[in-house]
């Protein structure tokens, strides 16, 4: 029955005293209901928002709508908001509340004195909206709150608890109530407002600062307090606008005497009471507004930075700047020291100077740069941005001046990056658009010279080349070492005419850009030779003057290359198994150039051959001057000056900070790609060209190959690029992006360069090996007398080796001497495995077109052993091997008894696998006295030391006597009327066969040899592990030759006579494993493969899908016969 509770009545004036009553007060306390429950047909979150937005005096009558909703009145959320929006923005609400309170206090003490006495019921104390009224404030002074709540409280009969009001009700009520005191001085008129609110004595300008903004803050639409919120709301508005206005005045006064400390304390103030509605601070706007510095314009212009011949000299710049860095360090000093460190009037200040005096002197600056050139605008806002900056440094000193408003770095920053904000989007277009211009200017400037140039005729150089060094790996280090000098001079963004030091080395410095040309100019290497060398210096260049060789021979005094030169890029892999591709050292290379640029950029270039001349006119001297290493460097120095321009704006944060980034990284990849596209590739296309139509008939000079000489030279300024590019990348670059990023534009860009550089050089490499041996084979041809292998019975013996192959060796020695200490190891090894194929094939063609005697074959092996002992020289194990059998193929030619040439020609072991019976039968019918031996050599050849029924069918058989013998499996099959496998063989099993440019690697070598005197099979294996050069030691053993053995050499033996080869020989592995076999019996002879592998080519004969599964069925039959247990790799 405590629901219907008869209801006390309260006293309004007098501060009620508790009293005991019979009957016991329960103050009741619900727990809030939770979220998801309703209230009708609203969850309860949407009524609690509704409380939120009701009035106060509204909240009375809401409670009264239910039990349900006087609940929600009193829930704990309704009035933390309310609280809350009180308590945002006054900081000083507690200091503020307390002194109401005093004040309250003291003005109640001295009404109480004149009132009568009063007696107090206990119901007052305990009425739970009551407490709105317990201040004991007069009736006027209450409004439309008095009576607006009853004491009764509809409460649910259930939950009840017995606990203290809610926190933020309690602190909210507290808070009205003492403000509400302060409502009726605002209906006073606007000029008496502040004196009735702040009565004498006044209170401090903070306190009364702290009062208005409560005030404010109370009356505003989010707490409503009173009905007539608005109208009190405006009038606090005035009363504190009239209070600014006054605080304003007082801080005049004391700026004008220089009293900081007033000044300080009426910016406090001025900012306490601020609300910030208005979006500047007029107080901290009207001090800047009087500072001279925004009304001395007049003075400065940005004209001035202009010469009379139209270019940017930013002295004039200069000073304003010092002038401007001079206000800003006095006014913004100031600024610190006076106003709070909140209101952030430095950065204000500083921002609205940036915008107001630097922004406006530097617009007629751009716009008149802007009309004279596009290239003109990019300096001058670039070194704008430079100037300009220098405001950052000076906001940051200042700032310290006042620890608590110390500003940090990223927000002064931003000072400036907003000013040019509006010129960056024209700025970054315009810097890509002008160096596209740039670099297509530079690279047909370099077309145009080549394509007018005449011809040079072919006498002697008249020019230094690197190749005539006796180190060329020192000059290698000194170009690329003057190179990074080069780079590590500054590019001068700010154009000036003076520095600070003197007007002497001011004008050393005139621009970065003409330093940096002057610096590059001086790499060229034939400057050096022409002042430094002599004919006889082997440190410097051979002078060509006197008619002596372009090079000369001598050994290299640093084959190592120095790791800051020598960086490989692995470009031989690709030529491993491809004659498409050939790799060089990438980065360690020397260049020649007679073209230097001036200080004016002005350049002058040497004479070069016209690629599109006629087959007479071309020659072959200076292919180095197709590659422009002033061109090179002049495109690096056109990149790097760019690079730099937008590297002042790299600390750009948000959208433009990502479009720096992304100009960075493209003006890199446009520099490679007008390097390696327009200059590099057309330069070794040209070259290729021109070395493909050299013909050595056509000159008489047979020691050295014109065209492979000067395609060094190419390489070697080629290379020199890159190596240049590298640097350049290391220096400029690498700071910007992440090198381990492979999708990165710039990493892609620069593989690509590379890959360019590769692919010419490989070319190139091909072509000019090509004219090396064709000129090796004209010598062969031309000094080879008519009867050199066939000398009368009469003539002397000499038994060392013939002119024409003491030449063709002193060509090839010249011309792998010029490639050893100026490339790596592994262009080298190519080379010479290059050199060493070519050569047999060469060597096999001559020997074949001559007639040799047994005295002649004297001279024969003479030669094999010279061409031997130099290809031994280069060590390169498997063309060394291959001339081991070449040599002793020419014993052929001193056997006397034809039956023991016939046993040559059935050992197929004998040669390795180098050389089939049939190659070896083609080789003795150059013998002068083949016609006598011919049918003594066949017949031995058919019959062999063991008689058998298909040998006595094969003897029977006509052979033509101008015919070879062939002894494929096609013409055993009709002789053979066995089917078990002779027990004196030869197999060879290799894995990996397939080759380009340079030989193939074996992965894998088995041999197995049975005889008949044995019981066993002879095995050897060798293998080459994983990520290693070369096979491994053939490791021999014995296998027992059982039932099982027998039968699977039976089946080989079957296999081999039932399957084809390829046609021509080792022109393609037809059957696709990449493996061979070689057997060898006295009545079959089968390989597949050739003797040097599979090149390129294309088979005459293909096998079809049976006979690829008899050639794997025969792979594992080796693999068992060796014991060899999974995959070959």
């Amino acid at each position: 029955m405590d629901k219907f509770a008869a209801l006390e009545p309260v006293k309004l004036y007098n501060a009620p005293t508790p009293v005991s009553s019979k009957f016991p007060r329960f103050s009741i306390h619900h727990k809030p209901p939770a979220p998801f429950q309703l209230v009708g047909r609203l969850p309860v979150d949407i009524h609690i928002l509704i409380l939120t937005y009701a009035a106060i005096p509204d909240i009375p009558s809401l409670s009264r709508i239910s039990r349900a909703y006087s609940n929600l009145c009193k829930d704990e959320r309704v009035w933390e908001a309310r609280w809350l929006h009180l308590a945002s923005g006054n900081t000083h609400l507690a200091s503020v509340l307390d002194d109401l309170e005093n004040r309250t206090k003291t003005q109640n003490a001295v009404r109480k004195s004149s009132l009568p006495p009063t007696l107090s019921l206990d119901g007052a104390a305990d009425d739970d909206f009551g407490d709105f009224t317990s201040v004991n404030a007069p009736p006027d002074e209450m409004g439309d709150f008095v009576g607006a709540f009853s004491t009764a409280v509809i409460t649910s009969p259930t939950n009840t608890s017995f606990t203290p009001q809610s926190a933020f009700r309690t602190r909210y009520i507290r808070a009205h109530n003492l403000l509400k005191t302060l409502i009726p001085a605002l209906s006073s008129p606007t000029y008496t407002v502040l004196t009735a609110l702040f009565p004498a004595p006044e209170p401090s300008l903070s306190h009364q600062a702290h009062t208005l903004r409560l005030l404010s803050t109370f009356l505003s639409h989010k707490v409503k307090p009173v009905r007539a919120w608005e109208k009190l709301s405006a009038a606090i508005r005035a009363a504190s606008d009239r209070f600014d206005d006054g605080l304003l005045t007082a801080f005049d006064t004391c700026d004008s005497k220089n009293d900081e400390e007033g000044m300080k304390q009426a910016a406090q103030a001025s900012w306490d009471v601020w609300d910030g509605s208005s979006g500047h601070w007029e107080l901290a706007r009207a001090w800047a507004d009087k500072r001279e510095i925004f009304y001395d314009q007049t003075k400065w212009h940005g004209l001035d930075n202009f010469t009379n011949n139209e270019q940017l000299d930013f002295d004039a710049m200069d000073a304003f700047m010092s002038h401007v860095l001079d206000a800003l360090r006095e006014h913004g000093t100031r600024a610190v020291r006076v106003f709070p460190p909140e209101a952030n009037v430095l950065l204000s200040f500083s921002d609205r100077l940036a915008n107001e005096v630097v922004a406006e002197y530097l617009s007629p600056l751009l716009d008149r740069a802007r009309e004279a050139s596009t290239e003109l605008f990019l300096k001058a806002i670039a070194a704008s941005f430079k100037e300009s900056w220098r405001m950052v440094d000076v906001i940051l000193e200042v700032s310290k001046a006042r620890p608590e408003a110390e500003v940090s770095r990223t927000r002064a920053e931003d000072v400036i990056f907003k000013m040019f904000e509006s010129n960056m989007d024209e700025y970054l277009d315009e810097e890509v658009e002008v160096l596209k211009q740039a670099f297509e200017v530079t690279c047909r400037t370099w077309e145009k010279t080549l394509s007018d140039r005449p011809a040079i005729p072919t006498s002697a150089p008249d020019q230094a080349r690197f190749l005539g060094s006796h180190n060329p790996a020192q000059v290698k280090r000194t170009v690329l070492a003057s190179f990074t000098d080069v780079l590590l001079l500054p590019v001068t963004i700010v154009p000036k005419t003076t520095v600070a030091v003197g007007k002497a080395f001011g004008a050393a410095l005139t621009t970065g850009g003409n330093a940096a040309v002057q610096g590059i100019s001086m790499l060229n290497p034939q400057r050096w030779g022409a002042t430094s060398a002599t004919p006889n210096d082997k440190n410097g260049y051979i002078s060509s003057t006197s008619g002596s060789t372009l090079f000369e021979i001598g050994d290299d005094g640093d084959d190592d290359e120095s790791p800051t030169f020598e960086k490989s890029h692995k470009r031989l892999q690709s030529s491993v198994t491809s004659t498409a591709s050939i790799s060089t050292v990438a980065t360690t290379t020397q260049s020649t150039s007679n073209r230097s640029l001036s200080v004016s950029s002005a350049s002058t270039r040497a004479t070069t051959p016209v690629a599109s001349a006629s087959a007479s006119q071309i020659t072959f001297d200076k292919f180095d001057l197709l590659l422009s290493l002033d061109t090179a460097l002049e495109l690096i120095h056109a990149d790097r000056e760019s690079l730099k321009r937008v590297e002042t704006f790299a600390g750009y944060p948000g959208h433009y900070g990502h479009r720096v980034r992304d100009t960075i990284e493209e003006i890199f990849v446009l520099c490679l790609q007008a390097l390696g596209e327009r200059h590099i590739k057309v330069g070794f296309e040209r070259a290729i060209e021109q070395m493909r139509a050299y013909r050595p008939a056509d000159h008489e000079e047979t020691s050295s190959v014109a065209p492979l000489m000067q395609f060094f030279e190419l390489v070697h300024v080629g290379d020199t690029m890159q190596s240049m590019v590298q640097v350049y990348f290391d220096k400029e670059l690498s700071s910007h992006i992440d090198r381990t990023d492979f999708l990165n534009s710039v990493v892609r860009e620069k593989k690509r360069f590379e890959d360019t550089l590769d692919d010419s050089v490989a070319g190139g490499l091909n072509a000019g090996t090509d004219a090396l041996m064709s000129q090796v084979e004209h010598i062969i041809l031309k000094l080879t007398k008519p009867r050199e292998y066939y000398p009368a019975d009469d003539a002397a013996m000499d038994l060392g080796p013939s002119q024409g192959c003491t030449e063709s060796i002193k060509c090839l020695q010249m011309h792998c001497q010029l490639l050893k200490g100026s490339t790596s190891k592994e262009v080298l090894e190519v080379f010479y495995q290059e050199i060493g194929l070519r050569l047999i094939a060469i060597l096999q063609k001559h020997i074949k077109r001559q007639i040799i005697s047994l005295n002649g074959g004297f001279q024969v092996i003479a030669d094999l052993n010279a061409y031997h002992a130099f290809i031994t020289s280069l060590k390169i194990p498997t063309i060394i091997s291959d001339f081991s059998y070449l040599k002793m193929l020419g014993h052929v030619y001193v056997v006397e008894d034809a039956k023991d040439l016939a046993q040559i020609v059935r050992d197929v072991t004998r040669y390795g696998g180098a050389y089939r019976p049939e190659d070896i039968y083609e080789f003795i019918q150059r013998r002068s006295d083949w016609k006598k031996i011919e049918k003594t050599v066949d017949k031995a050849i058919v019959v062999g030391h063991k008689s058998s029924a298909a040998a006595s069918i094969q003897i029977e058989l006509c052979v033509p006597a101008a015919s070879s013998i062939s002894f494929s499996n096609h013409h055993l099959d009709t002789y053979i009327l066995a089917d078990m496998a002779p027990t004196e063989f030869s197999l060879r099993l290799q894995h990996g066969i397939t080759g380009g440019f340079a030989p193939p690697t074996p992965n894998a070598v088995f041999t197995v040899t049975g005889a008949p005197s044995l019981s066993f099979l002879q095995v050897t294996t060798s293998l080459r592990p994983s990520g290693t050069p070369s096979l491994q030691d053939a490791l021999p053993k014995e296998v027992v030759v059982d039932d099982n053995n027998r039968k699977l050499v039976d089946e080989l033996y079957n296999i081999l006579k039932s399957i084809p080869t390829e046609s021509p020989p080792g022109s393609e592995d037809i059957y696709g494993l990449d493996t061979s076999i070689a057997f060898g019996s006295e009545d079959l002879q089968w390989m597949n493969g050739g003797p040097s592998g599979c090149g390129g080519g294309t088979s005459e004969v293909q096998a079809t899908d049976g006979d690829k599964t008899k050639f794997r069925r025969a792979v594992d039959i080796v693999k068992e016969l060796v014991g060899h247990e999974g995959d070959l790799h």
